[in-house]
């Protein structure tokens, strides 16, 4: 690896691209604007004649940057907001109070509260300010850390909670993943190994942890969407499959799937929308042949009419199908299948159209056909 030249440590000033839109960027200033001025209204209701500056600080306006701007940051969260700004106020306060000389009270202050945000792992940028503006205006007593930061923190995080949420905007937004899922066969990563890397890099991320991995996971995706072109699911699928509706019988379903020698059939109503599937293993489920002796008298015992009135055993394939089925539409990537191939464990895939139709069906062998039309075929 080469060194790095004066002229790139100089670019390393530059600001990076926001890569956010127009829309984004207006929700963000009307949502700074609207709390502020929340947060002012409420104050000045409940303390009338009382100076702007006894409840309206600074601080206050770089916590609105983080709620309303950036309300995923681990940093923008209320805990983060309420206690970062109170609990750098009380040290601000006690740091006055000790120390006479700002020259030394500022910085102690500051250092003072960042090692006590750490600790109570509510980190917020502001606080840092907040502590120090308590060192500047000479607060002792405890009404600075009462009525600016910590009433006109919690004003504005219910600004917040209400305006992001209206907007489409998570907040709070979970920083802990409460039910941590294994990784699926076959993926390229674990959740173990995120934590890994954010171990090794030890430094603290204006980012989740989890938007940290579910951007690495679309990034893949991104990937194999890129390599595999423009293919679509229409462009795949294998058209008009073979169906059966709710009341085939059993006997009839099994003759076709073996004459046809495929492993499932799409289950569809009059108007061709799809109701659920039959594979071979709903049909060996409910034949019990997972216990090994008889395994074909237990199967023509299923495929045999009962012939009485009322029965307990299935003889259409409405009793024995899967209702619950994974489906795509026709204008669907094929790249957004990879997971349900590759780690679902899914063998067909029913297409269907814009009405909910059923236009196709797309297995393994189509999916693979596809990898095979790429130019670089991911690997497996």
């Amino acid at each position: 690896m080469s060194r790095p030249t004066l002229a790139d440590w100089l670019k390393s000033f530059l600001p990076a691209p926001i890569a956010v839109d127009a829309r984004e960027r207006v929700r963000g200033v009307a949502g700074a604007a609207i709390g502020i001025l929340f947060v002012a209204s409420i104050c000045r209701w409940l303390l009338p004649g009382t100076p702007a500056g006894a409840w309206l600080v600074a601080p206050l306006g770089a916590s609105a940057v983080l709620v309303f701007a950036v309300p995923a940051s681990p940093l923008a969260q209320p805990w983060a907001v309420v206690g970062g700004n109170a609990l750098s106020a009380i040290v601000g306060v006690l740091c006055s109070l000790a120390i006479g000389d700002p020259l030394f009270a500022g910085p102690v202050a500051v250092a003072a509260a960042i090692s006590a945000m750490f600790l109570l792992r509510c980190l917020h940028p502001p606080g840092g300010a907040m502590a120090l503006l308590a060192v500047l205006v000479h607060a002792r007593h405890g009404e600075f850390a009462w009525l600016p930061a910590l009433m006109g923190s919690a004003l504005l995080v219910a600004a917040g909670v209400a305006y992001n949420t209206v907007t489409g905007r998570r907040y709070p937004h979970s920083q802990v993943v409460l039910h941590p899922s294994p990784a699926p066969v076959g993926a390229r990563f674990a959740s173990s190994d995120v934590d890994a890397v954010l171990a090794r890099y030890n430094q603290v991320l204006d980012v989740s942890r989890d938007d940290l991995e579910m951007l690495l996971q679309d990034a893949e995706m991104e990937g194999y969407r890129r390599r595999m072109g423009e293919i679509l699911c229409a462009d795949v699928m294998s058209g008009d499959p073979v169906s059966v509706e709710f009341g085939t019988p059993l006997r009839d379903a099994w003759d076709l799937m073996r004459g046809r020698r495929i492993k499932a059939l799409p289950v569809i109503d009059r108007s061709r929308r799809l109701v659920g599937i039959v594979t071979l293993a709903d049909f060996m489920r409910h034949a019990g042949i997972d216990r090994q002796h008889d395994i074909g008298g237990r199967l023509r015992d299923l495929l045999r009419p009962d012939g009485r009135t009322h029965s307990d055993k299935p003889e259409v394939v409405g009793q024995i199908m899967t209702r619950q089925v994974r489906v795509a539409s026709v204008d669907r990537h094929v790249a957004e299948l990879m997971p349900l191939f590759a780690e679902g464990g899914h063998h067909h895939i029913p297409i269907i159209d814009g009405d909910g139709r059923l236009v196709g069906m797309i297995t393994q062998s189509d999916f693979v056909r596809a990898l095979y039309r790429t130019d670089d075929v991911p690997a497996a």
